[in-house]
């Protein structure tokens, strides 16, 4: 078994099935276990007195939880795509999201790279375009 915090490698068959397509980031068990403490400090805010320690002074309350350095800052600047790279779910970084006063649609429109009118637009449409989205080597 992996360390917690050993980044993630191709050991797995299924890693390389979803490498190829732009954007995805596999929840599975490695990263899983790489993002249980960002998880787990995300899960925390559940409660009302976390959520007051956090904004209190959010550093020092990063330091209850065995984060790696980049893991607290990708927190620390809301770099939600981040979050998700280091071993985030999505679902509990949108305890972190709503505790900003951030929804679901503004989280997802932000790992886009868009603003929440553009994403929600852009889902309206019909979503992304397949063009260039399904397949690494179609963007060489």
């Amino acid at each position: 078994m992996r360390p917690l915090h050993e980044p993630m490698s191709a050991a797995n068959p299924m890693d390389d099935e979803f490498e190829d397509i732009p954007g995805t980031y596999l929840f599975d068990k490695d990263r899983s276990r790489q993002g249980y403490h960002v998880n787990m400090f995300c899960m925390s805010l559940m409660k009302k007195e976390n959520r007051d320690a956090f904004r209190a002074d959010e550093s020092a309350y990063l330091d209850r939880f065995p984060m790696t350095p980049e893991q607290k800052q990708a927190v620390l600047d809301r770099d939600w795509l981040e979050m998700i790279k280091l071993g985030a779910n999505i679902y509990y970084t949108s305890k972190l999201g709503a505790t900003d006063g951030k929804s679901f649609q503004y989280l997802a429109g932000a790992m886009s790279g868009l603003t929440q009118d553009e994403y929600r637009d852009m889902m309206i449409a019909g979503g992304r375009p397949i063009e260039g989205n399904r397949s690494k080597s179609e963007q060489k």
